[in-house]
Order: structure tokens, then sequence, then C-alpha cells
């Protein structure tokens, strides 16, 4: 299939976006939705979907280390499951249990200071959760 993904890295506090090129090829951070409501996070994710041709989303699923359900996992899950009922497109998630290391890991590779890279490492971790999915299955 042909079209971008846009993966999504929950957080209580800010929500990482990241877009493939739409030959599901590449992944690369977009943005950083702050998470101030629920309705508020779900209008500017379909917008954004909206305006970059989106034809699916990945959310990123924060599992513990041995693959089971932390309080995190529940919340992601719950904002999973409305975002589901929210978008005219499929919804789907992603195992993300070291999107964030990976993506500071990446940050520092890239020669960002701390302070750039707070500002990033949503938007980074989503990059990561795409990259993974990419990789690891035949999305194109």
């Amino acid at each position: 299939m042909i079209g971008r993904i846009m993966a999504i890295d929950y957080g209580s506090k800010r929500i990482g976006i990241a877009f493939s090129d739409p030959l599901r090829m590449f992944a690369k951070a977009h943005s950083v939705v702050e998470n101030t409501s629920l309705e508020e996070c779900l209008e500017k994710i379909r917008e954004l979907a909206k305006s970059q041709q989106t034809t699916l989303i990945v959310v990123g699923m924060p599992y513990a280390i041995d693959g089971s359900h932390t309080p995190k996992t529940r919340e992601t899950q719950a904002f999973y499951e409305k975002l589901q009922g929210y978008m005219d497109i499929e919804v789907i998630f992603w195992d993300e249990r070291y999107s964030s290391a990976e993506a500071e890991t990446e940050l520092k590779k890239m020669g960002k200071s701390w302070q750039e890279a707070r500002k990033m490492v949503d938007a980074m971790a989503a990059a990561m959760i795409l990259k993974s999915y990419l990789e690891n299955t035949d999305s194109k």
C-alpha cells in the first residue's frame, strides 16, 4: 500500500508525531502535540493526518520489558481506543519498549544539547516506533 504512515508516541504531557514518506521507506520526526485535553489532541492528530495524506496510524504501545502491562500501557491503550473511534483511517499499535532510549541516543549522535533534545525526544521516539514498524512489516 502507498501513502504516509503517522506514528504516535503517546505521553500524558506530550504526544510525539512522526511520518513516513509516501512510499513508506523512511521515518522522520515531525512535531510534538501538547496533551492538554483528549478532544484537542484527537482533533490536532486528525488535522495532521489529513494534511499529510496519512493512510495508517501506528500508536506506540509501552509494554514492560517482560511484555506485561503497566499503568502506562493501560493509559496508552485507552488513548488508542479513543483514537480508533475518532479516525476514519486504520489505527494500529506497535510495541515501543525501547523507543525513548533509542530516541535519546539518536539525538546525542546528532549533537543535540540536552535542552534541544528535550524538545525533540517525543517526536524522535515516534520516528523510532515508525522505523521499527517499517523494518519489521511488509508495509509497502
